[in-house]
């Protein structure tokens, strides 16, 4: 019943961003405070953590924004500090600025720039780049031997980006399975790689199981 649940919300809010995309003006808000309450909860950076990647990618797109404004198409995906930058800008220059940029705001570990010096991509490659995110999301809730909520998937041009912090054993089988769906043509993984061990110190340990003492009947 989980992952059916899981996979349910995954197919509608592909298809809400679908239409947002296509139309163009709709905002997307689904179910924000119950679908984030879940994934803050499974997630393996730190509450802080994760709203320092939230504040990262907003200063980071303001920069962008400000320096290149509409001539660049960039989207910023921030995991546990370290910033992957995907999209297209019209020349190299550019591309070299979006590096320099994004290193300078404030908490960034690293950045790994995969902006492209293409034209800006067309409606119908971003719609099927968010089909593609929705089909390995859902992909990876169907397999019961990875956490699916402990990554984020981003689709840029066919080209799957998988980010989280995650074992090696995790991050192979996440990549066979990205691999598999179709329309992806090539996968990159932007993991932190954690140790056995260290992954088992992240793993909530179970409620232990307390079985209540009767009480005597009075005589």
């Amino acid at each position: 019943m989980k992952v059916t649940m899981q996979r349910f919300l995954l197919t509608a809010t592909t298809a809400v961003v679908l239409a947002t995309s296509i139309s163009g003006c709709i905002p997307l808000v689904m179910g924000g405070a119950a679908v984030g309450g879940a994934l803050v909860a499974t997630d393996r950076r730190t509450s802080g953590a994760q709203l320092e990647d939230e504040g990262i990618e907003l200063r980071a797109n303001n920069r962008i924004n400000q320096a290149l404004g509409e001539r660049a198409h960039v989207n910023v995906t921030s995991y546990n500090r370290q910033v992957l930058l995907t999209g297209e800008v019209p020349n190299a220059a550019d591309q070299a600025k979006l590096q320099d940029l994004v290193l300078r705001v404030e908490n960034v570990r690293s950045v790994v720039n995969e902006v492209a010096v293409l034209g800006a991509s067309s409606l119908s490659q971003r719609s099927s780049d968010t089909l593609i995110t929705g089909k390995v999301k859902a992909t990876l809730v169907d397999a019961r031997d990875v956490q699916s909520n402990t990554m984020k998937v981003i689709t840029e041009r066919g080209t799957v980006y998988l980010m989280g912090r995650v074992s090696q054993r995790e991050a192979n089988r996440a990549t066979d399975l990205a691999r598999s769906v179709s329309g992806v043509q090539k996968v990159v993984r932007v993991f932190d790689i954690l140790t056995e061990e260290e992954l088992q110190g992240l793993t909530p340990k179970p409620a232990p199981v307390t079985s209540a003492t009767p009480t005597p009947a009075a005589n």
